[in-house]
């Protein structure tokens, strides 16, 4: 797997920049906040995760960052700007592959570039580029329903990074997968991103998957959601099967473990770590 040096925090801007962040919804004529005042900072080219308890408000932080939602209070930035809308300086990624059924996985990639005017034979050759470096080249012209559930979510990954997004949002993209091909899928990824570099921010249950693949794995608290505590992930790439079973990883998974079940009421991340 090509490698990827260690991320080193700088001082320059961050990519992403949340700001206070609040969310309220009304439920049955009651106000539920779903996250409360979060804070953070994702630097350019850094590969984040985000894990907590049920109800924790992460896929609605996601889906703000998106722009497919709105906060209550507070504001996202992306690049300094503030986040309106949805945008093609972020790909988004779900557990739901979301694939064109009736395009191949050619077509499938090709799509937005298509609709973003690029000529046939340019898009053509963006999207071969893309299908090659997620695996799926014997499978170009074939249909979703020929494919597995990784090969459509490396099909889904791919159509992402044709897009030439500054940022990849990826709300649980393996959570519905097997445990083996999870983690091949996690090796894909990295490989992919030490490649093409992107900032990331991948949402997560798997505490083990957050290891995995982190700089720095964001934990949050639930009712309200908040940021509990970001550890930073001292490994370095590429990432191996080895590492997986090495007196690091399990430090570093125990510590996340803990932050994630055994939470403190009301404890909160320090300001000057997010």
């Amino acid at each position: 797997m090509a490698g990827a040096p260690m991320m080193n925090r700088t001082t320059t801007d961050p990519r992403i920049s949340v700001r206070g962040i609040t969310k309220t919804f009304d439920l049955k004529g009651e106000s539920f906040v779903a996250l409360d005042g979060v804070d953070l900072d994702v630097a350019d080219n850094e590969f984040i995760t985000v894990v907590g308890p049920s109800g924790c408000g992460k896929s609605t932080l996601m889906n703000i960052l998106a722009g497919l939602d709105t906060p209550t209070a507070g504001e996202a930035l992306v690049d300094g700007r503030a986040v309106t809308g949805p945008g093609p300086d972020r790909g988004v990624i779900f557990q739901q592959y979301a694939l064109f059924p009736w395009l191949t996985v050619r077509k499938n990639v090709e799509f937005g570039l298509k609709t973003a005017g690029m000529p046939a034979a340019e898009r053509r050759a963006k999207a071969q580029h893309f299908i090659d470096m997620v695996g799926l080249g014997d499978f170009a012209d074939a249909l979703p329903k020929m494919l597995s559930g990784g090969m459509k979510q490396r099909c889904a990954i791919a159509r992402a990074y044709a897009m030439d997004p500054s940022i990849l949002l990826m709300d649980e993209p393996f959570g519905a997968l097997d445990a083996l091909t999870r983690v091949k899928l996690q090796e894909q990824l990295l490989q992919t991103w030490s490649q093409e570099k992107r900032t990331v921010m991948f949402i997560t249950h798997d505490v083990d998957e957050a290891v995995f693949l982190a700089n720095r794995v964001v934990v949050m608290a639930a009712r309200p959601g908040r940021i509990y505590e970001i550890i930073d992930v001292d490994l370095p790439y590429p990432r191996t099967e080895q590492m997986r079973l090495s007196p690091e990883f399990a430090e570093l998974r125990n510590r996340v473990w803990n932050a994630v079940y055994h939470q403190t009421p009301g404890h909160r991340a320090p300001a000057a770590v997010v």
